[in-house]
């Protein structure tokens, strides 16, 4: 299996909270004024879980983000557009809603990895929900969380596979079980001066048996109009979105040593079409043109339950997780043949998940702190792919013999299995020096199932050579795919060292791992060019080793904060995606090898009081640096390219608070972020040397500028005027890999104004 752990950098939530906490904060969850926070010389400690055990984050060799629900609120991150605009070194690639994949540290060969796991795993408490290969990923809602970590740098021991670059956990609120709480976030907001943006959110904390029982729920509702036009089917603002959904969380402590959680979790995202653009088609980056919409749509229902046992010594958590995932994948295709002939996939998929884990934390205060657990993993997938004509194209031409506009139906499930063992061990030498050791041993397997029934037909040979008459539609007959299996140990050591109580330095050695690839067509030859690529059964398991070094800092009483990490990667049998020309079929293949290195830097300073500056950016340099002619051939990768990944990146964050009455807190804050262009593929067309891809397109440097002013009023409500992308920059910043699409890139949301409204009980 070649697997991962847990390297990192920087512990950013120490730049990235304090702006939060010291500006951002409402004045009646601190108990005191913000600008007396100020003066006492900022002594918050921010308290991760990241290790699985709540540390302060200075305290760990390990790159972490953390977002307060505090900052997610007056900063208007709502989903996971937000979260990379905020984290240095991250960069989601986003071509609309519900497609949704981070790139950490350069670990990207395309911005969509389709039929891969994704890089960086995404979890709701412990439900992995980033762990779909080619299909659609739910934006899932940032609404009264008790706060999000974005975790770079491989995650394997803890976090298992998919954590290859890092991992973003999104940990939900637990209900009070003494208070009634209740809360209202109302977000107006209108984009490029016509789409109306409604967001309504709201919490209520129930304690139904005083210090031992209570009920949280919350829900919300997005109705998001669109700013793209269609001119394929004459909509304006076709990318409209509705989003909606809740969770249930019930608390229950019938001991002061036992805990007892159940949350059933529900979220539905539906857009109207696809925000996917050609500039080519019009003199403003909002037009495409499909023949029907292209509609990327995710319904999540999940359910856990978690104890949690106080043994003295130790702290014993069970999770169990299940959930149904399903989706719509409704997409154009037919730009393959340059829009010569109707074309186009409906595909749906049903996810059905369970996860186990249990895992004991020590709890002792002596020179030891340990972690030891098992973890399991099944998963399976169902998938119906529908290809799909037209009746007025079949009529028109005289194709006949289908029952109707289908010309391909088939059906497929995958299943998957992980099981693995995990643990990591701390020693303190004393309070100034201690070594983490990390190692998780597993195994992965996956196989993929065609199902009998649906057909297939000679439609598109048809089609393309003016052929007309009866088709020829041949029943589909069930098989059983190879099964990929790996096995073996992912590992992490780090040092870390105080030479003073205020700074930390650390090293850490950390290995990362993906799942095995199956592809569904593994062994098919093209219809259409006989003389294509063979599509091969699959790709195994990458390896990844990282090398880290980095040092955090604070001073003159916290006013100022440091922290800065460099990294060395090598990866190797890299898992790539790639598209037979002839007919865009996917699939999953490996490589041989590439660097990337590079460094991260966080700087906040809080020269006066109510002041706060943070800089954060990226430096990274990352190559293919191993490769035979048959790999550069079937990948269409050179020796020498580029990662898909910005060489450079950064943002500047300014926030002023101030007291308007003694009632009354004012605060204003801009950010500003920079991101370099960079290629969206590998160049060149898979199985021809040479050729350069008529899809190669690098993404365009680009800077988008937010800005907000508000104040806290009393001690329940919150109002803030905002601007997104104040200078309505429109710079291309994904460009999708696939010719299939006749829209294939996309940019920034255009400018948004907009007022929140925040009122806690």
């Amino acid at each position: 299996m070649k697997n991962v752990l847990c390297a990192s950098v920087s512990a950013v939530a120490l730049l990235a909270l304090p702006c939060s906490v010291l500006a951002q904060a409402a004045p009646e969850e601190s108990g005191e004024n913000i600008q007396d926070q100020e003066q006492s010389g900022g002594d918050d400690v921010i308290v991760v879980t990241a290790t699985r055990r709540e540390m302060n984050v200075q305290d760990i060799p390990l790159s972490v983000t953390a977002f307060s629900q505090e900052e997610l609120t007056t900063k208007g991150i709502v989903g996971y557009e937000g979260l990379a605009l905020e984290t240095p070194g991250a960069v989601l690639n986003k071509p609309t809603a519900n497609f949704n994949t981070f790139s950490v540290r350069g670990i990207a060969t395309n911005g969509y990895g389709a039929n891969l796991q994704n890089t960086v795993a995404v979890y709701i408490d412990e439900l992995p929900v980033s762990a779909n290969g080619n299909s659609t990923q739910l934006d899932s809602t940032l609404f009264d969380v008790e706060r999000v970590e974005f975790l770079r740098g491989p995650q394997g021991t803890l976090f298992g596979s998919g954590s290859l670059a890092g991992a973003v956990r999104i940990l939900t609120n637990n209900p009070d079980l003494n208070e009634f709480e209740a809360q209202a976030l109302v977000d107006w907001g209108v984009t490029d001066g016509d789409a109306f943006r409604q967001r309504y959110n709201g919490m209520v904390n129930l304690p139904l048996v005083e210090d031992e029982l209570a009920l949280r729920v919350v829900g919300f509702y997005r109705d998001e109009e669109g700013w793209v036009e269609n001119i394929g089917t004459g909509v304006e603002n076709a990318n409209t979105l509705e989003s909606y959904g809740g969770r249930a969380i019930l608390q229950w402590e019938p001991t002061a040593d036992l805990s007892l959680r159940f949350m059933a979790l529900h979220e539905t995202s539906e857009p109207e079409d696809s925000q996917l653009i050609n500039p080519n088609l019009g003199d403003d980056r909002d037009t495409r043109r499909t023949r029907r919409p292209d509609i990327f749509a995710g319904y999540l229902d999940s359910y856990n339950a978690t104890i949690d046992y106080d043994f003295g010594f130790a702290n014993l958590t069970s999770s169990t997780t299940y959930s149904l995932y399903d989706q719509k994948f409704i997409i154009d295709l037919d730009a393959t043949f340059g829009g010569f002939v109707p074309f186009a996939l409906d595909a749906l998929a049903y996810d059905e998940a369970f996860v186990q884990e249990m895992r004991l934390v020590s709890n002792t205060t002596g020179r030891f702190d340990w972690v030891a657990g098992a973890f399991y993993y099944y998963k399976r997938r169902d998938v119906d792919y529908n290809y799909r004509s037209s009746q007025d194209f079949l009529d028109a031409r005289g194709l006949t013999g289908l029952p109707d506009e289908y010309y391909s139906r088939s059906g497929s499930h995958f299943v998957s299995h992980e099981l693995a063992a995990f643990g990591e061990l701390t020693y303190r030498f004393s309070d100034n020096f201690w070594l983490t050791g990390g190692l998780r041993y597993g195994s992965l397997d996956v196989q993929g199932f065609a199902e009998e029934g649906g057909y297939t037909s000679n439609y598109l040979t048809a089609a393309l050579t003016g052929y007309s008459g009866p088709l020829t539609v041949t029943p589909n007959q069930a098989a059983v795919g190879e099964e990929g299996v790996e096995e073996g140990p992912s590992f992490k050591f780090s040092a870390s060292y105080k030479p003073v109580d205020n700074m930390t330095l650390y090293a850490t050695y950390s290995t990362g791992f993906r799942t095995p690839v199956v592809n569904a067509r593994g062994g098919l030859p093209s219809t259409v060019d006989p003389n294509d690529i063979v599509i091969p059964d699959g790709a195994e398991s990458d390896e990844l080793e990282n090398f880290e070094i980095g040092l955090k800092g604070n001073w003159f009483n916290r006013r100022l904060t440091a922290n800065i990490a460099a990294y060395l990667i090598n990866w190797e049998n890299i898992q790539v995606q790639a598209n037979r020309v002839s007919d865009s079929v996917q699939f999953a293949t490996n490589i041989g090898g590439a660097t990337s290195r590079g460094i991260e830097f966080e700087v906040n300073a809080r020269p006066v009081d109510g002041l706060n500056i943070g800089i954060n950016g990226s430096f990274n340099d990352s190559e293919v640096d191993d490769l035979t002619p048959a790999e550069a051939a079937i990948s269409g990768a050179v020796e020498g390219a580029q990662l898909s990944f910005p060489e450079f990146q950064g943002s500047i964050y300014v926030n002023y608070s101030w007291t308007i009455s003694p009632s009354m807190q004012g605060f204003a804050s801009v950010n500003a972020r920079h991101v370099d262009g960079f290629p969206n593929q590998f160049p060149n067309v898979p199985g021809q040397p040479g050729v350069q891809a008529p899809t190669y397109a690098p993404t365009e440097s680009y800077q988008n500028v937010n800005g907000s002013v508000g104040a806290y009023i009393g001690d329940n409500l919150t109002a803030t005027l905002y601007v997104e992308n104040a200078f309505d920059n429109d710079s291309l910043i994904y460009a999708h890999p696939e010719a299939f699409a006749d829209a294939r890139f996309s940019t920034l949301r255009p400018r948004t104004i907009g007022v929140r409204l925040n009122y806690r009980y």
